[in-house]
């Protein structure tokens, strides 16, 4: 594996709140973070049909455009009664000509899950992928995931995304009334960068 030397990294999303989790779990290891946005980088097409397809497309484009290592998350949830949909179409299912609207997307999912009459617990999983690339095209891949249950209506208001209908195993809350600090360490982002930090120490 190789090993990040520098103490500058992009990351490679526009979305302030997946930028401030990444943010605060790399913030021990002193390295500066700065987003896309902050960069002025377009938003490369996701075209690929894999999470780890469209991380490496977001990772290797900011880590061309700029000259800096580039980190990018792809993420998404799955949900079993839907056959592991949305997944690597999440986002889309919330995107309106307004921008994206998660409530939208969220009740889109109970909905289809009321219409197949799926059993219950209606479990699913959050995946993230994350990308390192550097600028000569080298990358590394880290894979995490959180496992948990729909459920209905939404509860909360941390968090962004599919938070309020997302309770992670072993808890009664959503991730969106969790303290953000537990969220962090039992989110799929948190598995994915336990096994990213090796690139950060030594």
């Amino acid at each position: 594996m190789r090993k990040f030397q520098g103490k500058r990294l992009l990351v490679a999303t526009h979305n302030r709140g997946k930028l401030e989790e990444i943010a605060a779990l790399l913030a021990p290891f002193g390295i500066d973070v700065v987003g896309a946005a902050a960069m002025n980088l377009p938003e490369p097409a996701e075209t690929e049909t894999t999470f780890v397809g469209n991380a490496r497309i977001k990772a290797h484009a900011a880590a061309q455009a700029t000259g800096l290592p580039a980190l990018a998350d792809d993420s998404g949830i799955e949900v079993d009664a839907l056959d592991g949909a949305p997944g690597v179409y999440t986002a889309d299912w919330a995107e309106t000509p307004e921008g994206r609207d998660f409530v939208q997307a969220m009740t889109r999912t109970w909905t289809e899950c009321e219409a197949k009459a799926a059993p219950f617990p209606r479990t699913a999983r959050f995946r993230c992928t994350l990308v390192l690339a550097w600028p000569d095209g080298h990358d590394e891949v880290f894979e995490g995931k959180a496992e948990g249950e729909l459920v209905w209506p939404m509860r909360g208001v941390q968090g962004h995304g599919y938070d309020p209908m997302f309770q992670p195993a072993g808890h009664d809350v959503t991730f969106a009334q969790m303290d953000p600090a537990l969220k962090n360490q039992i989110s799929h982002r948190a598995d994915a960068f336990r096994k990213l930090v090796e690139c950060f120490e030594g």
